[in-house]
């Protein structure tokens, strides 16, 4: 008997994000451990943004299925999400 295709599979494909996460997180460390201390919470978030869009320049790889994940999440959360 085959086994019922999971509905999830499209959304799964596409959130393979450990691996990108945990670079982000090495990088936001990376930072504070270099720096020591921040005068303040505001200096530190400004840190962050910074380095994060300096990371996000670095993503360039596609996502396989997305059209489908994509459908699937739009059905699913569907509030989330902007309309087109």
């Amino acid at each position: 008997m085959p086994r019922p295709r999971n509905r999830w599979n499209d959304s799964r494909s596409a959130i393979y994000t450990t691996n990108a996460i945990e670079s982000v997180n090495m990088s936001l460390r990376k930072l504070t451990k270099n720096r020591g201390a921040f005068p303040s919470d505001e200096a530190l978030v400004k840190v962050f943004y910074l380095a994060l869009r300096n990371i996000s320049k670095k993503w360039t790889m596609l996502i396989r299925d997305w059209k489908a994940a994509l459908s699937r999440f739009t059905i699913q959360f569907e509030e989330r999400l902007p309309q087109r």
